[in-house]
C-alpha cells in the first residue's frame, strides 16, 4: 500500500476497537466485551480504515488482533446487522459485502504480518478475520464456526471459499463452510486451522511474543515474503518464480541484506533497519 497520504489527518480515536502501539507492536483488540465483540456497520468501517491508515504510515512491524473479555468474535451483531440488512435494497447491500470484503483484503495486503489471538469462540465473521490473518495463536478454549449457511446464507462470505481450502484443504474447508459446525481448538490445530495451541488463557501472551520477534526482524523481507505468499496462490510456477527473482534482486540491493553480511563477518547480531 501507497505511503503517501492526503491532507487530512491521522484518525485520533477509534469508537469501536481499541488500538495500542508499542514500538513497531500494534496490539488491535475488538472491544464490545457484553456482545461478545459483535461486529456492528461501524466496526467494519474503523477495522479497514484503520488497516489502511496503519499500513500507510509505515511505523508498525507487526500487529496482534484479539478481542476483550469472553471471546475474539462472536460474528456480525444479529440485531445491528442482520435486523438492518432486512430493509435494505440490492445496492446498500452490495456497498455493505463488499466492505466486510475490503477488511479481509486489508489484513492480507498490510505490509506487516497479523497474528490472530483466539480465545473463545471465533464464529463468522469473527472466524474468517482470524482466518485472514498470517498466523492464528489459541487457547484450549477456543472454537471457530463459519455460520453463514445457518443463516441462509453462503459459505462463501468474505472471502472465506477462496482463503479456507489453502489454509485446511478442500475436503475440511466444504465441511466447516457447508455445515458451519463449531471446531474446538484440538481439532483446529489438528487439521491446520491454527499455528500454535498455547496453555489456557495464553493466546494473547504468545502472540505478543510471536508480534516482538517479528517487529524486531527484517520487516522488507517479512512484508515482501507475506506479499508473495498471497500473490502467488493462483499463479502458474513459471510467473512464481519470475516473481521471486525480481523481489530477491530487489532485496540483494537494500541494506539488511548488506548489513546481515557485514553482522556475520564481525560475529555480531544483524541491526535491521526494514530497507
Amino acid at each position: 500500500m501507497s505511503p503517501f497520504t492526503g491532507s487530512a489527518p491521522r484518525t485520533a480515536q477509534w469508537r469501536h476497537l481499541r488500538v495500542d502501539i508499542d514500538d513497531g507492536v500494534a496490539t488491535l483488540t475488538l472491544a464490545r466485551p457484553e456482545k461478545l465483540n459483535a461486529l456492528t456497520f461501524g466496526a467494519y468501517a474503523d477495522l479497514r480504515d484503520l488497516l489502511a491508515e496503519l499500513s500507510r504510515e509505515r511505523a508498525v512491524r507487526a500487529l496482534v488482533l484479539g478481542g476483550e473479555g469472553r471471546g475474539f468474535c462472536s460474528g456480525g451483531d444479529v440485531d445491528e446487522i442482520i435486523g438492518a440488512t432486512l430493509a435494505m435494497d440490492t445496492a446498500q447491500l452490495l456497498d455493505f459485502n463488499r466492505m466486510t470484503g475490503q477488511v479481509v483484503r486489508a489484513i492480507r495486503e498490510c505490509p506487516f504480518p497479523v497474528i490472530a489471538a483466539v480465545h473463545g469462540v471465533a464464529a463468522g465473521a469473527g472466524a474468517v478475520l482470524a482466518l485472514a490473518a498470517d498466523f492464528r495463536i489459541a487457547d484450549p478454549s477456543a472454537r471457530f464456526a463459519f455460520l453463514f449457511t445457518r443463516v441462509g446464507l453462503s459459505g462463501g462470505d468474505m472471502g472465506a471459499a477462496y482463503l479456507l481450502p489453502r489454509v485446511v484443504g478442500l475436503g475440511h474447508a466444504t465441511r466447516l463452510l457447508m455445515l458451519g459446525e463449531p471446531v474446538r481448538a484440538a481439532e483446529a490445530e489438528r487439521i491446520g486451522l491454527i499455528s500454535e495451541l498455547t496453555e489456557e488463557g495464553g493466546a494473547g501472551a504468545r502472540a505478543g511474543r510471536l508480534a516482538r520477534r517479528l517487529a524486531d526482524g527484517p520487516a522488507l523481507a517479512l512484508a515482501q515474503t507475506k506479499a508473495l505468499l498471497t500473490a502467488e496462490l493462483d499463479m502458474p510456477l513459471a510467473a512464481s518464480v519470475e516473481l521471486d527473482a525480481a523481489t530477491q534482486a530487489l532485496l540483494m540491493n537494500g541494506e539488511d541484506y548488506a548489513e546481515f553480511h557485514a553482522a556475520f563477518t564481525e560475529k555480531r547480531d544483524p541491526k535491521w533497519r526494514g530497507r
